[in-house]
């Protein structure tokens, strides 16, 4: 059996003011054939070199093809979507033919003139390869789950978990499926249904935990191969944009159905429950007071993950103006800030601007006085699972007794080391302030003493109803509308 691999992952903020060019794609990879060694200590190479290992085990011939990623932004550019689509579908015919086809995408790409990337490469896909080929792919749960994808591939496979900490087990599974279907073994079937939703669902807190806990339940019965619950992701305006429920099973068309339009249901009902209510800012830094030991709060709407900036500063400035102690905020996306300090060398003391450079999201700089403490060239942080996550060259800057993290490289914040590897000590600190929405939850919540998700300014912003969709095909959604399904 021979197995052909590839990937193309970005989320797209089509309410972003940049787009996801080039550039955007090279600040890991892209790699042209050998993610499984060069890039082997990036997310999309620990899911390769799985998919590597278990055609070893199952003597299967493997090959790869693309795989790039890039941080989410704006719509990407059309001629570097295509280039890269067009390596993949290239090296799909020159190397061909195969019996299974996986693909790691994330299901939110857009691109300027394509509302929905992964189902157009899903179909170009599909028209290569023919019926009879095992098509399948791994998504994002926050995706754009369309119909043109759940017809062209015969399996999608969707991280049950957020934090996505579970996408190895779903690309085995994925694996597994395509295999066996090519082996005639399987005949996977799907059904999606659409909970006429918009939200924002962490799966470590109920409601969501138990949903997504009766999934897991639910793969366990007679012919089901797989249930996913696409989130969607609201800060991109697609045609499909949405909460859906996507069940594959074996060859049973009327059960995928019937437990996807089940969980759906189930979701829907708690849809009140489900809506995120966090304190604003003078509200989160009170709650961080009360808490015994290290709260950690979450700057949510500057969130690099989502496709903000990641260089609004309000809650650092609110921060400075209540005189917080034993404190940590990290971190911002200032490649100038960085370089300033850079240039003025460990130990100085200068007048430094942080933040507000990319737009309205960006809010307004902040003009302070700062100690450079620590630079690092290449600096970067534990990812998801096993990976690594680039922050380019980062500096620790000490500002009124905050210590503050500077990067060059845009990205969230996912773990502890994004300070200790600069030499911030984080034991003793009473407030851990980071820009995530919810990643940051898997390896900061082992030290927090409290959580606390905050209502910051910024681009991603949780008022669902008032997003200004001009694409999105069903106008009449939660919560927008109290009861769109009538139930």
């Amino acid at each position: 059996m021979r197995v052909f691999v590839a990937g193309l992952i970005t989320e797209t903020n089509t309410f972003a003011p940049w787009p996801t060019g080039l550039q955007g794609f090279s600040q890991e990879g892209p790699f042209h054939g050998d993610v499984t060694t060069r890039g082997r200590d990036s997310e999309m190479g620990v899911l390769a070199a799985a998919w590597k290992e278990l055609c070893r085990e199952k003597g299967f011939e493997f090959v790869e093809s693309l795989f790039a990623i890039a941080q989410p932004s704006g719509r990407a550019v059309q001629s570097v979507y295509e280039n890269f689509r067009n390596e993949i579908l290239n090296d799909l015919k020159v190397k061909g033919p195969f019996d299974v086809v996986l693909l790691f995408l994330h299901g939110a790409m857009v691109s300027q003139d394509c509302d929905d990337c992964e189902g157009d490469i899903l179909a170009r896909v599909r028209e290569i390869v023919g019926p009879k080929v095992a098509v399948g792919a791994e998504l994002d749960p926050h995706c754009h789950l369309t119909p043109l994808m759940v017809e062209k591939a015969d399996a999608i496979i969707l991280m049950k978990e957020y934090p996505h900490i579970d996408y190895m087990e779903r690309g085995k599974e994925l694996f597994d499926i395509c295999t066996g279907m090519a082996d005639r073994k399987l005949k996977p079937v799907s059904y999606l249904f659409d909970c006429r939703m918009v939200g924002f669902y962490p799966t470590t807190t109920e409601p969501m935990r138990s949903l997504v806990d009766k999934c897991s339940a639910a793969e366990k019965r007679p012919g089901v191969l797989s249930v996913s619950i696409g989130h969607g992701f609201p800060w991109g305006d697609t045609p499909e944009t949405g909460t859906k429920v996507l069940v594959v099973t074996d060859g049973n068309a009327s059960l995928a159905q019937s437990l996807a339009t089940e969980i759906g249901h189930d979701i829907y009902a708690n849809r009140e429950a489900l809506l995120p209510k966090f304190p604003n800012i003078e509200g989160a830094l009170g709650a961080a007071r009360e808490t015994n030991g290290c709260a950690v709060l979450a700057d949510t709407a500057d969130n690099a993950g989502g496709g903000a900036p990641s260089d609004n500063v309000s809650l650092l400035r609110a921060m400075i103006e209540y005189k917080v102690e034993d404190a940590v905020f990290g971190c911002i996306w200032d490649p100038i800030a960085v370089r300033t300090c850079a240039e003025a060398g460990v130990g100085a003391t200068l007048p430094l601007r942080i933040g507000g450079k990319c737009g309205p999201a960006s809010g307004d700089p902040i003009d302070v006085t700062a100690t450079v403490k620590a630079f690092r060239a290449d600096h970067d942080q534990q990812g998801l699972g096993p990976a690594r996550s680039p922050m380019g060259d980062s500096v620790w800057i000490e500002i009124e007794g905050i210590d503050v993290v500077l990067m060059s490289t845009r990205t969230q914040t996912f773990a502890p080391d994004a300070f200790t590897g600069l030499g911030i000590d984080l034991k003793g600190k009473r407030i851990i302030a980071l820009k995530s929405s919810w990643h940051f939850q898997a390896l900061f919540g082992p030290i927090a003493g409290r959580i606390v998700p905050v209502a910051t300014p910024g681009a991603i912003q949780m008022d669902f109803a008032a997003i200004d969709y001009r694409k999105k095909r069903d106008q009449d959604f939660f919560p927008r509308v109290k009861n769109p399904l009538g139930l």
